[in-house]
């Protein structure tokens, strides 16, 4: 028994050392395999990259380049890279410098590439997206209102499909009191906006109703493009008392055109956001854009990291909103703002 045993045991012993001799190269690579994806596996963790070591491509379209979509994007890309790792996004970042055609071929664009989200910067970006693509998941920001921008009626907070996103609405009833607490003894009105912007247009309405219940006189005034914004600014601080300009990127884009109008008139704006009134307005309730960004590119990371279905997710809106003004702007005029506001610092 004992030399039975015997045998079997260095037959055994000879047949293991023929297979490791026999694959010693196979062995080889799958360590170094195993090494590299362990290091690999590490340097995930250590960005904060999901484990699995996915890398996505977002593609970004901004309808133009301006204080307020800048910060927003910027807010956006820090959050995806700051959960994600750097090195496991890539982020191509297109500017349709305000044409919404172009905001149309960007998006085409995109879709060809089949990039894994997609995010629209304003309005005009939003709704290209929408007509361009109704699978890869759609992140809208610096959008005010979703059912207006989108068409959609009776709009209950939530999209549904592929889309969704951030709004940048500003309570539209406390700005027209703030309107009302600066100015209470204008008459007259103007509401400046650009006419190819539906949510400017959405905003201008809201604001004029609240204001006329005030008993102020309201008058629209209202832009094609930036080709004739100058006249039109023109009547309207030849004929008004207070300007109102709402979260408008055209307006935002051309501050310094109609600050040069309304400045030396002696006419003061009220703005819907902080980067138009850094260029021509005296105060504004706004919201911080680069926080907006952010909270956009917290929803980017759940939808990619398939925690969340974006069809299930509702529109989210700013958290806080800060009364503003600007110190240069309302020295010229000879404006003395009450406490509670905030100075806008400006280079």
């Amino acid at each position: 028994m004992k030399k039975i045993l015997a045998l079997a045991v260095a037959t055994a012993m000879a047949m293991s050392m023929t297979a490791c001799s026999g694959e010693s190269g196979d062995t080889q690579t799958d360590a170094s395999q195993g090494t590299e994806a362990s290091q690999d596996s590490e340097a995930s963790q250590e960005s904060g990259a999901s484990q699995d070591g996915e890398t996505y491509t977002v593609g970004i379209c901004q309808l133009v380049q301006h204080v307020a979509l800048d910060a927003a994007t910027e807010g956006f890309m820090d959050a995806i890279k700051e959960q994600l790792g750097e090195e496991n996004v890539t982020f191509d970042l297109q500017n349709a410098q305000g044409d919404s055609n172009t905001c149309s071929t960007i998006i085409n664009s995109f879709v060809s590439e089949d990039v894994d989200l997609i995010l629209a910067n304003a309005t005009a970006a939003l709704q290209a997206a929408q007509a361009g693509t109704n699978e890869i998941p759609v992140l809208g920001t610096s959008v005010t209102e979703y059912g207006v921008a989108l068409g959609i009626d009776d709009f209950n907070g939530t999209v549904g499909g592929n889309i969704s996103g951030t709004s940048d609405l500003a309570p539209l009833d406390e700005q027209a009191a703030m309107l009302n607490e600066l100015f209470p003894d204008a008459k007259n009105v103007g509401l400046l906006y650009c006419s190819a912007e539906a949510n400017s247009q959405y905003q201008v309405d809201t604001v004029k109703a609240a204001l006329e219940e005030m008993g102020y006189s309201c008058e629209y005034y209202a832009f094609s493009d930036s080709n004739d914004l100058a006249t039109i600014a023109t009547n309207a601080a030849n004929a008004c008392d207070v300007i109102y300009i709402p979260t408008d990127n055209t307006a935002a884009s051309n501050t310094e055109i109609i600050n040069n109008i309304c400045q030396p008139a002696g006419v003061p704006i009220i703005a819907g956001e902080e980067g138009i009134c850094s260029g021509c307005g005296v105060a504004t309730l706004c919201i911080d854009y680069y926080d907006l960004g952010v909270a956009t590119g917290d929803m980017a990371v759940r939808i990619l990291t398939g925690e969340e279905d974006i069809a299930q997710m509702p529109i989210e809106y700013a958290p806080q909103f800060t009364k503003k003004y600007n110190p240069a702007i309302c020295e010229a005029l000879n404006i003395t703002v009450p406490e509670g506001y905030e100075a806008i610092e400006t280079e």
